[in-house]
């Protein structure tokens, strides 16, 4: 039985609903417009009718979710895969703690076959030098994030540029640990996420000076395009911790920008340019703030804030008693 042509139309546009056109070129007649249609899992030439590809199978999920607690509820999948793991969290891991999955302590026996079965696990997570080297790494760029406090977002940023380093062969001859801290220096400063090189040196096992050569020489080998610090990026987190009110904040924020823009900042520490905007801005906005206390935060010497102190007052016109 024929179907009349409203029928057709009908029909027409219910399937339309699950068709979605691309631009693929048809192997057959050379045309661009394919569609693939969900319901039959085709990839089909809309002009010469071709079935490009058949059988197709839907990855996406069987069931439906409306927020985020009912689809973490339904989801029967794991942990998404994660560059700041050198397996990339593939693997399974057995926790430290010896409980069951009801929360019993489990017995001495059990306990001593659960340590022998986490040995053998974490040894065959690496099975060469490259994979210990990475495993070590990462360990130690997550253990230094989490000291400052930084993001996971940068975490991630830090793990793929070490692995880079590592693909180049830029480890030989060089320390983990320094390779590791300058790589998270590197995400910081492309991120806009301001830490300096003696914050980074508390958290990190080698000094500051390998820190700097080190990111100098990953910065050159990697080709990695860095603008020069903002001390303004400095400026919220220092207000915080002197619990400056937001007045200061924006006072410091625009003594940084005027006497950038007369070159004043060439050469010079972004965090004790900063420091000392804060201070003239203190000044200004009738707070009262040691330098002591703003070099302790800022991690810089009174000596240098006096003397971007007062380069600053100079080059915005301003006489201010120190």
């Amino acid at each position: 039985m024929t179907k009349s042509s409203g029928q057709r139309q009908y029909d027409h546009q219910t399937s339309s609903e699950f068709i979605d056109r691309e631009s693929v070129e048809c192997p057959e007649c050379g045309g661009s417009t394919v569609r693939h249609d969900h319901e039959r899992g085709e990839r089909c030439c809309n002009e010469c009718g071709l079935v490009i590809e058949g059988a197709m199978l839907d990855t996406g999920p069987e069931w439906r979710a409306f927020d985020a607690t009912e689809r973490q509820q339904k989801s029967r999948v794991g942990a998404p895969v994660t560059r700041t793991l050198h397996d990339k969290g593939l693997t399974t891991a057995i926790g430290w703690q010896n409980k069951d999955g009801n929360g019993r302590m489990l017995s001495t026996k059990q306990q001593k076959k659960t340590h022998r079965l986490r040995t053998w696990h974490e040894r065959s997570r690496t099975a060469n030098n490259r994979e210990r080297n990475l495993q070590f790494a990462l360990s130690e760029i997550d253990r230094m994030a989490s000291a400052l406090g930084v993001p996971k977002s940068m975490r991630e940023i830090a793990s793929v540029l070490y692995r880079r380093a590592l693909n180049e062969d830029l480890i030989r001859g060089r320390s983990i640990e320094g390779i590791a801290t300058a790589m998270l220096y590197v995400a910081c400063r492309q991120e806009g996420f301001p830490r300096s090189l003696d914050e980074l040196t508390e958290v990190s096992r080698v000094d500051r000076s390998e820190i700097a050569r080190t990111y100098r020489y990953v910065a050159r080998e990697l080709a990695l395009a860095l603008e020069p610090a903002d001390p303004r990026q400095y400026i919220p987190r220092f207000c915080s911790a002197l619990e400056l009110p937001k007045a200061v904040q924006s006072k410091a924020i625009e003594i940084c920008t005027t006497t950038a823009e007369e070159g004043l900042l060439s050469g010079k520490s972004p965090t004790g340019y900063a420091a000392a905007a804060i201070y003239t801005a203190s000044h200004l906005c009738d707070e009262e703030t040691t330098q002591s206390d703003i070099a302790s935060v800022a991690q810089v010497t009174e000596v240098t804030i006096r003397k971007r102190y007062h380069e600053q007052i100079d080059a915005i016109g301003l006489s201010i008693d120190v």
